[in-house]
């Protein structure tokens, strides 16, 4: 939803204005202030309501995690399978 509104306010601008409006956004500073901003919208939604998601994310994303930690030796092997086919071994 983010993307979607900056992308609405880059569209009506001249390529000459976009420095202005874009240089501020890759500051450190405002980067740790959109993150603590969505650490405050993340526990006033899931936290403070008691709600299990953060456990279903925590989840989830450990499954994510270790799927791309693996993937490359998996990567591996199936290449290995396939040359050994094309080998006949």
């Amino acid at each position: 939803m983010a993307w979607r509104n900056v992308y609405n306010e880059i569209k009506g601008m001249k390529v000459k204005e976009l420095p202005k409006y874009v240089k501020p956004m890759l500051s450190v500073d405002y980067a740790k202030k959109t993150v603590q901003r969505g650490l405050d919208n993340y526990h006033a939604k899931y936290i403070q309501t008691s709600s299990v998601d953060p456990l279903l994310h925590v989840c989830y994303g450990g499954m994510i995690f270790s799927y791309l930690v693996a993937l490359p030796e998996e990567r591996r092997h199936l290449e290995h399978q396939q040359h050994a086919k094309e080998h006949g071994h």
